[in-house]
This record gives structure tokens, C-alpha cells and sequence, in this order.
């Protein structure tokens, strides 16, 4: 073939007037598809978001449903609303919902083989909010976490320290491990210990913090406040004031009547001695 005829110019631009209206033509189209992926993507947030602020108002208005299941279910929905709208989204492109079912399908194996920790704190959190051993607004703890819970998530429960401390523990920490609620029965035992030497008038010590005991309202009448030596030891007797009060009066109450055994004993003459171990 004659060279001269392959290096046309007529024939070069012409070839080239077709390239760029090919290219021309896919700039147009994909340009639609991102600019309707675009829009899916921002409507589908702002529609997830509304399910979840919807569904968590609407249930939580239902009487006697608790908080915290509606608070995980409305969660659950919003996550639902967003991969649907990624699977639109992946349409848009021409991908098949079959072969979409089917990459999500083989990617969830995958993540589930790597993340069997993550997955153990979404078993866990699904027994949490089915038992329910501790709700939002309670006090828990849990090993080293000790805190009032503010929200249980799928993966992890957030809770805030008496000292406000922002503490996130996971569900799998929290189920594996014995919870001590100590909101869940409303009613609580203290026990004040004091320890005064062995010549001191063992009965006036506990006269005296009855006395202070039922003097205090926020102490329960019922069990009744009661005062009992609880150990001998070479220093001292030790005894204790043992009574019931209510989970939120208990730390106020418990600081105001170990100021007031303190005050009464001085007032008595009483020598004090450490404290021994029951």
C-alpha cells in the first residue's frame, strides 16, 4: 500500500473528528451518571438521616418501649436507607443488582473472616439491647469501666466517668464480663466504718448513729438503720453504720453522715482508731 495514501491528512482528520465525538459523546453521558450519582448520594443521606430522627421520635413515643432499642433500631434503618442508595448509585453505572448482591455477598465473607472481633462486638450488642442488663441514663461498672451510659451502639457503648470522662467500650468487653448496675433496683446499702479505741462506750457510738441515721430523711425506714461492732483488733473496735438510701442520694448522703459520725464523735470524746478488716 502506497504510503502516501496511509499518512492522508484528510483522512487523519477525519479519524480524529470521530475519536473526539466518541469521546465527546462518553464525556456526556458519564457526566449524567455522576451528576445523578452525585445526587442520589446527597438525597440519600438526608433521607437516611430523616428515617432515623423519624423512626427514634416515633418510637420513642410509643409507651413503655425503651429508649435504647429504639435508638438501635433507628440506626439499623438509616444504615439500611444508605446501602440501598449505593446500590442505586452503582446502577447508575450500568453495574446488574445481581452481580451488586452478589460482590456484597463475597466482600461481607471476606470483612466477616477478618473482623471476627468487630463481629463478636455486633453479637454482643444485639445481646445487650435484648437482655438489656443496663439502659441509657444508668450507672454500670463493668471491670475498669465504671460510668453512666449515654448510647449503646452496634459496635460499642458509650458512657461518661463521674469525672466526665468520655469513655467507649466495646460490646464484647461489656458482655464477656459481670455488670454491676447500680441504678437498676433504685435502692441502695452503705456502710459507714468507723474505728475508736477499745476504752470508748461502744454502745453510745452506736446510739449515736442511729441516731443520725433516723434523723436523715433521705435514709430508708425500711430495712431499718442498724449499728454493729463488725471486728476486734489490737488498736480499736470497728463499728459500722449500715442503712439504705436511694441511688441518687446515696454518694450526697453517704458524704453528710460521715461528716456528721465524725462531728458526734469528736463531740462524745471518742479516741479513733484505724479501722479493721471485717
Amino acid at each position: 500500500m502506497d504510503l502516501d495514501s496511509q499518512l492522508d491528512p484528510q483522512s487523519a482528520w477525519i479519524a480524529i473528528q470521530a475519536g473526539i465525538a466518541q469521546i465527546s459523546g462518553l464525556v456526556i453521558s458519564y457526566s449524567f451518571s455522576v451528576l445523578g450519582a452525585v445526587i442520589l448520594l446527597v438525597a440519600g443521606w438526608l433521607i437516611a438521616g430523616l428515617v432515623e430522627r423519624t423512626l427514634y421520635t416515633g418510637l420513642s413515643q410509643v409507651r413503655g418501649f425503651d429508649s435504647t432499642v429504639a435508638r438501635f433500631l433507628s440506626s439499623v434503618a438509616r444504615y439500611a436507607v444508605l446501602m440501598l442508595v449505593i446500590v442505586m448509585v452503582l446502577g447508575q453505572f450500568g453495574v446488574q443488582t445481581a452481580s451488586i448482591i452478589a460482590a456484597i455477598g463475597a466482600a461481607g465473607l471476606a470483612i466477616g473472616l477478618a473482623l471476627q472481633g468487630t463481629l463478636q462486638n455486633i453479637a454482643a450488642g444485639l445481646m445487650l439491647l435484648f437482655l438489656r442488663p443496663f439502659r441509657i441514663g444508668e450507672s454500670i461498672k463493668v471491670g475498669a469501666i465504671d460510668g453512666d451510659v449515654e448510647e449503646i451502639g452496634l459496635f460499642a457503648t458509650r458512657l461518661r466517668a463521674a469525672d466526665g470522662t468520655y469513655i467507649l467500650a466495646p460490646n464484647a468487653k461489656l458482655w464477656n464480663e459481670p455488670v454491676y448496675n447500680t441504678t437498676r433496683n433504685r435502692a441502695r446499702r452503705n456502710d459507714i466504718i468507723a474505728g475508736i479505741k477499745h476504752n470508748s462506750d461502744v454502745g453510745l457510738a452506736q446510739k449515736l448513729m442511729i441516731e443520725l441515721a433516723k434523723a436523715d430523711s433521705r435514709v430508708r425506714d425500711t430495712p431499718p438503720p442498724m449499728a454493729f461492732v463488725a471486728s476486734l483488733g489490737e488498736a480499736g473496735v470497728t463499728v459500722t453504720l449500715r442503712y439504705w438510701t436511694s441511688d441518687k442520694d446515696f454518694l450526697r448522703t453517704r458524704i453528710d453522715l460521715t461528716e456528721q459520725v465524725k462531728k458526734r464523735f469528736d463531740e462524745a470524746s471518742f479516741s479513733f482508731a484505724a479501722p479493721q478488716a471485717a
